[in-house]
């Protein structure tokens, strides 16, 4: 669990509001960590909840067994992918490197046109500033378009999450999966 308890409170209420407004959430499909507090909160908001998780960590993670859905797939890239497809945006908590490397992947693909799905990095207690300042640091260094902060939105609390999600645009984009 994290070191701030706010965060773990964060992403319950986060479940909660993801409940009540009637937005089906879909992740790892753990039953532990902050993303276990979020599905239990959004399926106790009368919610649903869509879980995927490969064979291998379904014991290790604790697959999540009281969900909507729970597909157990076969690897990391078949968990990423179905979670790709099944969602219409991603909201990013604070989280580890599996959060960065979902992070990343959803930027980057959308760098590459291959969706254009909103991004929002919840920005909760200041938590994602030094990525943020990771990604001025590439623009400076030339490695990176100061277009990147156009892939994904930032918001600093929970509050502005459903706002956020209702004043982006649809996504256009019709992914192509085998590009990805």
């Amino acid at each position: 669990m994290p070191a701030e308890p706010a965060i773990s409170e964060a992403a319950k209420n986060l479940g909660t509001q993801l409940g009540q407004n009637g937005i089906q959430l879909v992740y790892g499909g753990g039953h532990v960590g902050l993303m276990g507090i979020t599905a239990d909160a959004t399926l106790d908001a009368g919610g649903k909840v869509i879980g995927i998780i490969p064979e291998h960590l379904h014991d290790i993670e604790v697959g999540h067994e009281n969900l909507t859905e729970l597909y157990v797939v076969d690897s990391m890239h078949t968990r990423k992918q179905m979670m790709f497809e099944k969602s219409d945006a991603f909201v990013v908590l604070p989280g580890g490197i599996g959060t960065l490397d979902e992070t990343f992947e959803m930027i980057t693909w959308r760098q590459l046109k291959l969706h254009d799905k909103p991004i929002i990095l919840v920005n909760y207690l200041g938590y994602w500033q030094p990525f943020l300042d990771l990604m001025d640091h590439m623009i400076n260094q030339g490695f990176v378009e100061t277009e990147v902060f156009s892939y994904f939105q930032v918001v600093e609390g929970l509050e502005e999450i459903l706002p956020a999600l209702k004043s982006l645009p649809d996504a256009e984009i019709q992914p192509d999966i085998s590009k990805m």
